[in-house]
């Protein structure tokens, strides 16, 4: 298993892509895929709505249990992906690619996001 570099990481096991236009690209590490099981069903926020760093912002159900979906920066939802809401299993297959989950216009990205390597070393993957 391998963290993309160019990537930053949540302790919640969330990524975030670097900005473009001032907007990130949101999804869950390929660690909280495996961990998680089989995705059946993804919630999450809607387009528009404010999110904020380590706060809930949707759930992802698998075959074991379910879990909050916390979002790693604060910001507006600008688009969220239809393709995993209708197709969850894209969050086991291709966690970093087709599996990401919504996207912020940032108004802050916090200071405690860790690089590739600090993950990996926190979560052990």
């Amino acid at each position: 298993m391998s963290n993309p570099q160019q990537l930053r990481y949540s302790k919640e096991h969330e990524w975030l892509s670097g900005a473009e236009d001032g907007v990130s690209t949101i999804g869950i590490t390929e660690h909280a895929a495996n961990a998680l099981g089989d995705v059946v069903y993804v919630q999450l926020p809607e387009v528009g709505e404010t999110v904020s760093a380590g706060e809930t912002c949707g759930e992802l159900e698998s075959t074991k249990s379910v879990s909050d979906l916390y979002s790693p920066v604060s910001g507006e939802v600008t688009e969220v992906n239809e393709d995993v809401v209708n197709d969850p299993s894209l969050v086991n297959s291709a966690p970093f690619e087709d599996g990401w989950l919504f996207r912020v216009r940032l108004s802050e990205e916090p200071a405690d996001l860790l690089t590739a390597d600090e993950y990996t070393e926190f979560s052990g993957s």
